[in-house]
């Protein structure tokens, strides 16, 4: 069951920011031994792929940040964050669950399809809320909107790692946070229509 949470809460990480959950699974993998990679997941931790998700994450950091580039990232990242997903759902349920149930440990095509779907939900909401943000702030709101997405991710996977009993509760707060985000910029943009009218 745990080891089920670890991998949705990384999997949803990874909708927001795909390479935020990647990057932390691959130092912990590597450095400390709090998250153990099935033979099939071990390149997750190699120099190599720690160095190019480090890239990608810089400039991930920094596109998000600018309102317009936001969406075009978004359309590409379409296909990223959910394979980012797949990636550490798989890995991180097979791992913990060879010993307790070897279920997803036999079946790894199934943990890729539960981190794809998990991950696509989450970048899709993250996706159609980002035009109201450009558009609703005049760009102000963009960057703050992205280092609070950021941010998101970051906790969400520190959540799953080390008390995904949280994982849950974490997650129903991210739904909360972003249903009263786009509430309030969907009446701000009302209350602006009214006002031209």
């Amino acid at each position: 069951m745990l080891a089920s949470l670890t991998a949705l809460g990384l999997s949803a990480a990874a909708g927001l920011n795909a390479y935020i959950p990647l990057l932390l699974v691959g130092l912990l993998a590597r450095f400390t031994g709090v998250v153990t990679l099935p033979d099939s997941a071990a390149w997750i931790a190699e120099t190599w792929a720690l160095v190019v998700v480090g890239v990608l994450l810089a400039v991930e950091v920094v596109v998000d940040k600018v309102a317009l580039v936001d969406s075009v990232n978004d359309a590409i990242q379409t296909f990223v964050r959910p394979a980012a997903g797949g990636a550490v759902f798989a890995a991180t349920a097979a791992a913990q669950q060879v010993d307790a149930s070897p279920f997803l440990a036999e079946r790894p095509w199934l943990g890729w399809l539960l981190g794809i779907a998990v991950a696509g939900v989450v970048h899709a909401l993250k996706t159609a809320s980002r035009p109201l943000v450009d558009v609703g702030t005049a760009g102000v709101g963009t960057p703050l909107v992205s280092a609070a997405e950021d941010a998101a991710s970051v906790g969400l996977s520190l959540v799953a790692v080390f008390a995904p009993v949280l994982v849950v509760v974490a997650l129903a707060a991210l739904a909360a946070a972003a249903v009263l985000v786009v509430r309030g910029l969907l009446r701000r943009r009302r209350s602006g229509r009214s006002r031209l009218a």
